[in-house]
């Protein structure tokens, strides 16, 4: 059977999948070790901030398969999807299980971050946002940090291994490579996504606004820190 090498994933949403990934292990490892390992953790907070702001605008914007709109499926899709009767579209990008894991990934990261930023543990670091809310929230914000969304966080990183691992070895796809490389084995042509200077470039300056987004807002607080 003749393939087709198409490029799926762009450069920048490769850049930010890999750096999400290392900075999530960097905030659970500094979360655990605490003490002066804080201070990474909240620098790595920040950098997740800009991180996640960039994904927001590149899901609109970035590669075809890259765009929010590429693997945003109804519920009908996901249930027929389950029991078996996929469209051949659904194996190029993200399928309707790996999206329902990539927005609830994305949903908690962002409600981690959040509560990060109105978090306090009441001894040494402050995010910036607390002093723009009452005590009870962020009382509330930091319960929820700590107790909560990092075991949500942990879970899901879980479950898209599991995923990957199950897709790899039970269902054959090759996902990691594609994510390496770019390129992607498929049995028919298919769109690729856009994946040139001018989109390089395009994605260079949207991060650098959302780094200094992050920076803005750590710079709202003295002792900022999650």
């Amino acid at each position: 059977m003749t393939q087709h090498s198409v490029r799926i994933w762009d450069l920048p949403t490769r850049i930010f999948h890999w750096a999400l990934a290392a900075s999530v292990v960097g905030l659970v490892i500094t979360a655990k070790v605490g003490g002066n390992a804080m201070e990474w953790h909240f620098r790595l907070g920040y950098g997740v901030l800009a991180l996640l702001v960039f994904r927001m605008v590149w899901g609109l914007m970035g590669g075809r398969w890259s765009r929010f709109t590429s693997f945003l499926y109804s519920p009908m899709r996901v249930l027929r999807y389950l029991r078996g009767s996929a469209h051949a579209e659904e194996s190029i990008g993200h399928s309707p299980l790996g999206a329902l894991s990539v927005f609830a990934l994305l949903a908690v990261l962002v409600a981690q971050v959040a509560t990060g930023l109105l978090s306090d543990d009441e001894i040494a670091f402050a995010g910036p946002l607390t002093r723009f809310v009452s005590n009870a929230v962020v009382g509330q914000a930091t319960g929820y940090h700590k107790e909560i969304g990092q075991y949500l966080v942990l879970g899901l990183v879980g479950l898209h291994l599991i995923a990957i691992i199950f897709y790899v070895l039970v269902r054959r796809q090759r996902l990691v490579r594609p994510m390496l490389h770019g390129d992607k084995l498929l049995p028919a042509p298919a769109t690729p996504s856009r994946d040139d200077l001018t989109s390089r470039a395009v994605a260079l300056v949207v991060l650098a606004l959302s780094a200094a987004l992050a920076w803005w807002v750590s710079s709202l607080g003295a002792a900022a820190g999650f």
